[in-house]
């Protein structure tokens, strides 16, 4: 089983809002999801990025692999606390 780190989509059309959750690669998108990491909003300015670092570093050290998107939003959020 290959664990993800990738974004699952909530919010309504036109309004998007993401989680950043830890999910098997072979679940559907919005399907299921064995853990919440974090939240996206790309709608406020600057885009509101929020990481549960403990979980993060958790899954990664169990062999999670995130997504390119979920790796830049990583970086991101690094940078800006």
């Amino acid at each position: 089983m290959a664990v993800r780190i990738r974004l699952t989509k909530l919010g309504r059309k036109k309004k998007p809002f993401y989680r950043i959750i830890v999910a098997d690669s072979e679940s559907p998108r919005d399907g299921k999801f064995l853990d919440i990491l974090g939240t996206y909003d790309p709608l406020q300015d600057p885009a509101a990025i929020t990481i549960d670092n403990d979980k993060l570093q958790d899954w990664l050290g169990r062999g999670a692999l995130p997504s390119t998107t979920v790796k830049s939003l990583i970086k991101k959020a690094v940078v800006s606390e």
